[in-house]
């Protein structure tokens, strides 16, 4: 028979990312699964098993091809005609780096009560300052996970967040 915890045996850790270079996607897919719990022996689908991540220098995160340009979200305010619809490259230009990474990890996790509140162990800054160093998060190496979860070998400005890979 399949050993269910209790909510007082729940316990979480805290995970720390640098975005830098990496890919938004992959990015995403790391973080959903570690906020969901899938990670841990004890998972369990119906309940908040998950450990909190804190992802610094979101800025420098990439998206892989023409993404950044042509990527679309929409959102639909309620009303009739009311659809709307964004790019990451708007949101940059509105300052708000952490929010293509936040729809990304938030498309991945279960709808309802429980994804809003797996949601909310997801911690995003930009820049290296953040203030959860109290709580010694781990430091997770996305590169070491998988190579292709950040950007290498590839071509183009630095203020670009796309890149296209090289022809060998």
């Amino acid at each position: 028979m399949t050993k269910f915890l209790k909510s007082s045996e729940l316990t979480s850790n805290w995970f720390e990312i640098d975005a830098k270079d990496a890919v938004v996607g992959r990015l995403a897919s790391v973080i959903a699964m570690i906020v969901r719990g899938k990670n841990k022996t004890t998972y369990t689908p119906h309940m908040d098993d998950g450990d909190f991540v804190v992802v610094k220098n979101i800025e420098q995160a990439k998206f892989t091809g023409k993404k950044f340009k042509d990527k679309k979200y929409y959102r639909h305010t309620g009303h009739p005609g009311g659809i709307k619809e964004i790019t990451p490259e708007k949101l940059m230009e509105k300052n708000k780096p952490g929010e293509t990474l936040k729809l990304a990890i938030k498309r991945m996790l279960p709808g309802g009560v429980l994804g809003r509140k797996q949601l909310t162990k997801v911690k995003i800054y930009a820049g290296e300052e953040h203030p959860h160093a109290a709580q010694n998060p781990k430091i997770l190496d996305l590169g070491k996970l998988n190579s292709k979860n950040l950007i290498r070998n590839w071509y183009g400005n630095n203020n670009s967040n796309t890149y296209k890979k090289t022809k060998n």
